[in-house]
């Protein structure tokens, strides 16, 4: 954020669930990705924002997928990284979910718990990555303690409506045929969960998506963050136009 905020103004909300925002109490709050795409369209209501350039990320990919189907005209440029928005990008890591999907009993929504624990969350952030001592060991950390602050349960509920982001790509495609937007999709390629291809299928509906791959893993800012910023400064200086006061 320090190196875009140079050249551009930056905001970056947290999803409820995640980081410091948090419910309260006496609301009742229902975590499906649904639900985050309205608290994030109502937040950009409420700041004024109207036509921005959108960087998404895992949990955020759905959730900038769902506000660019619904307000295409909003969207200036998209960077993804690591952001599937395929179903030839979900690698065998996501079978224990698909399961769950498919029965949603209480056995199987219990097996998605082991995703949660903290050996787990450090296994995300190190795995594909060669050098690990480049992750520093509080971005695990505060991811957990974020989990166990907020509530596993909220965790493991938008694990068991993940699927229906995939019912929704279709709607997400016909945006891209339609609306051909400036689109980077820059990749650790060695995530566990999103792999090569999904970051390759942008270029089926939206033939101008460049494409670049890191050699990292999930959470490639942490190792390749300059890299990323530069290169998405480069690529926002060609893509999108000043607006006029």
């Amino acid at each position: 954020m320090p190196q875009l905020a140079k050249k551009y103004h930056v905001i970056a909300p947290d999803l409820p669930g995640f980081g410091q925002t948090t419910v309260r109490p006496s609301v009742k709050f229902n975590y499906t990705f649904d639900n985050l795409t309205s608290v994030i369209d109502a937040f950009l209501v409420a700041k004024g924002v109207d036509r921005y350039a959108m960087y998404v990320f895992d949990y955020g990919a759905p959730v900038g997928w769902r506000l660019a189907v619904k307000n295409p005209q909003q969207i200036m440029a998209i960077v993804t990284q690591n952001g599937n928005g395929y179903e030839e990008g979900l690698s065998s890591g996501w079978a224990d979910m698909r399961k769950a999907w498919a029965e949603p009993t209480a056995e199987n929504r219990e097996v998605l718990r082991r995703f949660n624990t903290a050996d787990m969350i450090k296994w995300q952030y190190t795995e594909g990555i060669e050098d690990t001592s480049l992750i520093a060991p509080e971005s695990y950390q505060l991811a957990h303690a974020a989990i166990e602050r907020i509530g596993v349960e909220a965790q493991m509920d938008l694990l068991l409506d993940y699927g229906q982001n995939i019912k929704q790509y279709s709607q997400l495609h016909e945006f891209f045929r339609r609306y051909q937007p400036p689109t980077l999709a820059i990749w650790g390629e060695k995530d566990p969960f999103f792999t090569p291809a999904g970051a390759k299928a942008f270029k089926r509906d939206n033939p101008k998506a460049e494409v670049r791959f890191l050699n990292t893993g999930h959470f490639a800012i942490e190792t390749h963050g300059s890299e990323i910023a530069a290169g998405m400064l480069e690529f926002l200086d060609r893509s999108v136009k000043p607006q006029t006061p």
